[in-house]
């Protein structure tokens, strides 16, 4: 599983000019799916987003988690987290997961992340979504499961 982790001051998600979803001072997250994963990828993914200490503290120093900085998580699948680009000029996405089961791995992934983290809202998978950010710092982090599990 891959997540892009971007601090926000706000970050908003649209469909067809409707907002869904939005929220304050907070971590956006991006998170692709790879065919290969498991529960395992999932919580190593939602603890390590809800435990990175990426927010200021008093002397200016990251040192406070999203929990700590009482700040809101929201998350948006992006199955081109997964894009091959090694061969020609258009992306391959034959490592990601099927849609079908990323769907239902989605579900199962918003579900865990709601009972983990209160402050959360998400994107509507599947969905052509316009996302608005404002990155802070900007501070972007990367996570990648397959390189721990």
């Amino acid at each position: 599983m891959r997540a892009v982790i971007q601090r926000v001051s706000r970050a908003s998600v649209s469909v067809d000019g409707d907002t869904v979803s939005s929220i304050g001072r907070g971590l956006l997250i991006f998170v692709g799916f790879h065919k290969n994963d498991s529960i395992a990828d999932s919580d190593y993914i939602i603890s390590k987003s809800i435990g990175l200490r990426i927010f200021e503290d008093s002397e200016r120093l990251m040192n406070l988690s999203v929990s700590d900085a009482g700040a809101e998580i929201l998350v948006v699948s992006q199955f081109t987290l997964y894009g091959d680009t090694r061969r020609g000029k258009r992306p391959s996405f034959s490592t990601s997961m099927p849609s079908a089961e990323a769907e239902l791995f989605y579900d199962t992934f918003i579900k865990q992340f709601r009972e983990s983290f209160s402050s959360f809202k998400c994107g509507i998978f599947g969905a052509d979504m316009e996302i608005s950010i404002v990155n802070s710092g900007p501070v972007t982090i990367i996570l990648d499961s397959s390189k721990i599990l």
